[in-house]
């Protein structure tokens, strides 16, 4: 593939370009970046590497590749399997624009790392098949994979080992997956590590809308201060992706079709030489209403009109001539007895209701209802006989306060103790005394 330079970009003779590429062949490198790895790609003075991660997500990802497009820069995806399904037609336009096309897992997992070898074996490998499905060709995968997040474990190095995958991580990123980080302060800080470098990977995603909104100036940046891009690719005889020591398998949908395909051979068995002969249905076969539409025509397997074969003789049952049953019933004339009579209850008046105020009756007032309700318990004594007969109300006073109509004050008036009051007092403590002694 040869470098699109800028002078050579159609439309835009000031473009950046691209140029050279830059050749790898599968096992040469373990890993690229040396955020995790001791050595990074190739690269001159002033060289870069464009990498994108995380997609594909319209529109942020179309309008990546119309930017790259406009400015003839060729870049690396790190494609997430899952995206790739979701958009296939957005993987198939970046491979036809000359770019790159990696893997980055199947889900992007936060903690890659820590999965068990299982789960790191199916992010791998569904990753690498979800792309190849959307391509519909492995061998344009390149067997290029970026770890999420830039993990790094001893397992994750055997599992992408034993699938001859180049790792790639970078050499410096320009934080455009921060929140709410400005267009301004991404092309900031991507220029200032790339110059305190002088060469390196740039690792970018092309999911964010503040990313679409940096790249322009970046691209523009990096051409006035005198940056090339390199487009990383795979060797020509590098081999192709293996998924758990297996080549990639593809499903049915993008299987390659045969010109002239075999057929599994039919074996005929010889066809019975005897018919089966079934009796011919009688009148207990069917309902008794059952009966013949006129003018029915049964349709033979050859396409003829005609007959059953051996019905021709049945006697149908004539639905008119069965005798059914007297739909009439008779029932009993209804009595007295039969109807319930529903009469209407006619609310009852009830004692007027004392007012809440008013329903909190005081000491005395339970004290005195009590010595009405209950008859003189001590006959014999006579001091308590008098004082019971003193603290009772009189009968006018025990109406009006039943009926709600008393106009005294909820709380009387307390009275001063007398000495039979408190005749009564002792007398009641002697007796509770006798009784419970």
């Amino acid at each position: 593939m040869a470098p699109a330079q800028g002078q050579d970009c159609p439309g835009n003779p000031n473009a950046l370009g691209t140029s050279r590429v830059l050749a790898v062949e599968s096992g040469e490198y373990g890993g690229f970046g040396v955020m995790q790895y001791p050595e990074t790609v190739p690269l001159r003075d002033k060289e870069v590497v464009l990498t994108f991660d995380d997609g594909p997500l319209p529109p942020y990802s179309e309008q990546v590749l119309d930017i790259l497009a406009a400015q003839c820069v060729k870049a690396t995806y790190f494609l997430v399997g899952s995206m790739a399904h979701a958009y296939p037609a957005t993987v198939r336009r970046m491979h036809a624009t000359g770019h790159t096309i990696g893997t980055h897992s199947q889900d992007h997992p936060s903690r890659f790392q820590s999965l068990p070898r299982e789960k790191l074996q199916h992010e791998i490998d569904d990753g690498i098949a979800a792309v190849s499905a959307a391509l519909g060709d492995p061998k344009e995968v390149a067997p290029f994979f970026r770890v999420p997040g830039l993990a790094q474990s001893e397992a994750i190095e055997k599992e992408l080992a034993a699938r001859s995958l180049i790792v790639f991580s970078s050499d410096t990123v320009a934080d455009d997956w921060f929140h709410r980080i400005k267009a301004s302060e991404i092309v900031h800080r991507a220029m200032s590590r790339l110059e305190a470098r002088g060469k390196g990977i740039l690792l970018l995603h092309d999911i964010h809308p503040a990313t679409v909104a940096a790249l322009p100036e970046l691209l523009k940046q990096l051409k006035e201060r005198g940056f090339h891009i390199v487009h990383v690719v795979p060797a020509p005889a590098a081999a192709p992706v293996e998924m758990a020591g297996a080549p990639l398998t593809l499903t049915a949908a993008w299987a390659e079709r045969q010109d002239d395909p075999v057929w599994p051979e039919v074996v005929v068995t010889d066809p019975a030489t005897e018919l089966a002969v079934l009796p011919a249905p009688d009148t207990s076969s069917f309902d008794v209403g059952f009966k013949p539409a006129p003018r029915a025509r049964i349709m033979l397997a050859d396409g003829s009109a005609g007959a059953i074969p051996g019905a021709a003789g049945t006697q149908w049952p004539d639905g008119t001539a069965v005798a059914l049953p007297s739909l009439e019933v008779k029932l009993p004339a209804l009595r007295k007895h039969d109807f319930a009579v529903w009469r209407e209850e006619r609310p009852t008046a009830s004692a007027p209701t004392r007012p809440r105020h008013v329903q909190a009756a005081t000491h005395h007032e339970r004290e005195r209802a009590r010595t009405v309700a209950k008859p003189n318990r001590y006959p014999h004594k006579p001091a308590i006989a008098a004082a019971q007969q003193m603290r009772a109300p009189s009968q006018k006073a025990a109406a009006q306060h039943a009926r709600g109509q008393s106009q005294k004050s909820v709380t009387p008036t307390r009275k001063a103790p007398t000495r039979v009051d408190h005749a009564y007092r002792m007398e009641r403590s002697r007796h509770q005394v006798a009784c419970c002694s």
